[in-house]
């Protein structure tokens, strides 16, 4: 598959409880180059995931026996792997519940299933930026680290857990401390598509990262507002 450094073909599962759309989501995968697998409702997303070799998942809201959030919560507790929800909910509240639970993206109900496509390709093709060389794997700043291969943050030593957006906020927060990035900048690195959120979005996501790295630690706050312009550790 071209543009990824995987040897072999990642393999996608799509749990959707519409077929049809589920077929459309695998014909367009496997054209791209894509293994699929499909699961129809939300029993076993978890035990698939844990025992078979999943790359990436698609993952619909609303599932029959348990829904899209309740599965990407589970899975958050022991992989960062992608994942990417379908919904044809569009108020604001599922759509952030979504991402801060874990997901990378969303895309709304109906959508072209080509865009589908094109966000799996980004988001993984993010992941791998993300990844970086081998020398920056670790990123080391006053009492903060964090591993970016493992996507682990640790506070004065402790593991502090974060959704995959607080750790690219805070991963390009880190790569240069000091500097002023702005909202617009924040969301470029932490949505396929800044279309889809706000600077009230972005302000969501800080807060909860400002609140989790200060639980962790009795030290000097590192995560500053720009009042008007942005945000910068320091």
């Amino acid at each position: 598959m071209s543009g990824f450094a995987h040897q072999q073909p990642m393999t996608v599962l799509v749990v959707e409880d519409e077929p049809k759309i589920a077929q459309i989501l695998v014909d367009f995968l496997s054209l791209e180059g894509f293994n699929t697998q499909v699961q129809y409702d939300g029993r076993d997303v978890i035990e698939t995931i844990k025992t078979q070799s999943i790359d990436f998942v698609i993952l619909d809201l609303m599932l029959p026996y348990k829904d899209g959030l309740t599965i990407c919560r589970e899975i958050r507790q022991f992989s960062m792997m992608p994942i990417l929800m379908l919904t044809a909910r569009v108020d604001e509240i599922d759509r952030l519940m979504g991402l801060e639970l874990g997901a990378d993206d969303y895309v709304c109900k109906p959508f072209s299933a080509r865009e589908v496509v094109a966000r799996v390709k980004t988001i993984l093709r993010r992941v791998e930026n993300t990844h970086g060389s081998q020398s920056e794997q670790i990123i080391r700043y006053k009492h903060l680290q964090i591993n970016i291969e493992r996507f682990k943050c640790q506070v004065d030593q402790q593991d502090v857990e974060l959704t995959p957006v607080e750790f690219r906020l805070l991963h390009t927060l880190l790569k240069r401390p000091g500097v002023v990035h702005s909202r617009d900048s924040l969301m470029q690195v932490c949505y396929v598509d800044d279309r889809i959120v706000s600077s009230r979005t972005i302000d969501s996501h800080v807060k909860n990262l400002r609140h989790k790295l200060t639980q962790a630690s009795q030290q000097k706050e590192l995560l500053h507002s720009i009042y008007g312009v942005g945000y910068k550790v320091e």
